[in-house]
């Protein structure tokens, strides 16, 4: 058996027992964890082409290997103060399950941190902030040594309203004058 069939039987049973590795990053002096299993990729950060009538959050969309990818930038979408992107800033690159269909989108961390593998009996549910603030997005926390971790549910943060203003019908727009330009 070759070593990356030893490790991805090993992936497959740590999920069968509750376990699941997190890709983890920096925002701020926050660490934040989406499911290793969504991401597509991680690359450095490129400025994006901006949309018309988006959030302030969705900078615009990148050409990633032929497909238009919206690029979310996850500070502002917390609230948190701006921050110059430098050498650290990445995009990381995530599949999203909406209700029939899945999605590619890039969200702007200001940078990748570790992968932890955690169990179902180390996550601790989201806190109650009462319904004025919504955590729905979180899918639990967890401690690793002497820090806590944001597990995020991905899923639910990018569809959860969050690119409900970027609809396909704006993209595709995009991507058609975008080859139109090319073409010129």
């Amino acid at each position: 058996m070759s070593e990356a069939q030893a490790q991805s039987l090993g992936s497959e049973a740590e999920m069968a027992m509750g376990n699941g590795q997190y890709l983890t990053f920096l925002l701020g002096k926050e660490e934040y964890g989406v499911e290793i299993l969504r991401v597509h990729g991680i690359q450095g950060w490129e400025p994006a082409t901006e949309i018309p009538n988006t959030p302030p959050f969705v900078l615009g969309v990148i050409n990633l290997r032929g497909a238009v990818v919206p690029i979310v930038d996850l500070r502002k979408r917390f609230g948190l103060p701006d921050f110059d992107f430098g050498p650290t800033t990445v995009v990381i690159v995530v599949k999203v399950m909406d209700e029939d269909r899945e999605r590619t989108v890039g969200i702007v961390v200001d940078a990748v941190s570790d992968v932890h593998t955690v169990t179902e009996k180390e996550r601790q549910p989201p806190p109650d902030l009462g319904s004025t603030i919504g955590t729905d997005f979180i899918s639990g926390l967890v401690t690793v040594g002497d820090k806590m971790l944001i597990l995020l549910d991905i899923d639910r943060l990018i569809n959860g309203g969050l690119l409900g203003s970027l609809g396909d019908n704006e993209v595709s727009a995009y991507a058609g004058s975008e080859n139109e330009e090319e073409t010129s």
